[in-house]
């Protein structure tokens, strides 16, 4: 009897030691804190299972807009990695690394200017992300310069995709008045900007009549607005001209069912395309 005790004794002690190594064991995955949904896609198609992805901003709200909660200074607080875009709006950022504390995290601007929204823009971005991710983690670079380059095939193959559905819409036809934030991607796509206009709050009466003029004179049969800086923020002007009034996203997962790029420039396209009758 005293024998079994003892057997079982050790049994249990062995598989509390196996249970407590399976809790304590150390991950090999890098934290990695994003800015944007625009970021953290990038760094989950290049660091693949090797990163852990934490994004900050919900990609349905504007980086400028955004407060910080206690629950984002603990994602930084165990983090390695900190990538922003190194845009204006991210001024929260600076308090919010402070209050983290954590002397093993690295913070990293990617600097890519332009739309990332558009193809050209996204590949710029997908590099730096990759040097990026070398620079933190050297003995894993090799893959994530492998995985980056199947990423940018996919981004190219999008691209020629979007571009013969546009084409054949014959869209260099077609006259917006947008968003400022929208504007590059737009002409990107071929479409004739007419006008733009910056935020919800400058569109004074005088900025709305200023812009309808505009419209009239360039025949605009679209107004284009960025769902991250206000739904509908062009809708007065679209109203005045008898244009359709679009919303278009700048970042993955802006609407539902849009989480990846792939995704969000396809949704983006089909707006566009539905609204010219394509």
């Amino acid at each position: 009897m005293k024998k079994t005790l003892l057997v079982i004794a050790v049994s249990l002690a062995v598989m509390a030691s196996l249970l407590g190594a399976c809790r304590t064991a150390p991950t090999d995955r890098m934290t990695v804190v994003t800015s944007t949904s625009l970021l953290s896609y990038i760094v989950e198609q290049v660091g693949g299972n090797r990163v852990e992805v934490v994004n900050m901003v919900p990609p349905n709200q504007h980086p400028g807009n955004f407060d910080v909660k206690p629950g984002d200074i603990e994602k930084l607080s165990r983090a390695a990695l900190f990538i922003l875009h190194g845009w204006p709006g991210e001024g929260y950022a600076d308090k919010l690394v402070t209050s983290a504390n954590n002397p093993n995290l690295t913070v990293v601007k990617a600097n890519v200017n332009g739309n990332w929204m558009i193809p050209s823009v996204q590949l710029a971005a997908t590099d730096r992300v990759a040097e990026i991710l070398s620079q933190a983690d050297a003995k894993n670079a090799a893959a994530y310069a492998k995985s980056a380059d199947a990423y940018k095939q996919k981004i190219q193959k999008k691209e020629t995709q979007i571009k013969a559905r546009l084409a054949g819409a014959n869209v260099s036809q077609i006259n917006v008045i947008a968003s400022v934030r929208q504007a590059d991607f737009l002409q990107w796509a071929g479409f004739s900007v007419a006008g733009t206009f910056v935020a919800p709050q400058s569109l004074t009466p005088q900025t709305v009549q200023a812009l309808v003029d505009k419209g009239k004179a360039a025949g605009v049969s679209q107004v284009i607005n960025n769902l991250q800086d206000g739904k509908d923020a062009g809708k007065a002007v679209a109203a005045e001209l008898g244009a359709k009034n679009i919303n278009l996203s700048n970042f993955p997962g802006g609407f539902d069912n849009t989480e990846t790029w792939e995704k969000a420039i396809d949704y983006n396209v089909d707006l566009l395309l539905k609204a010219a009758g394509k």
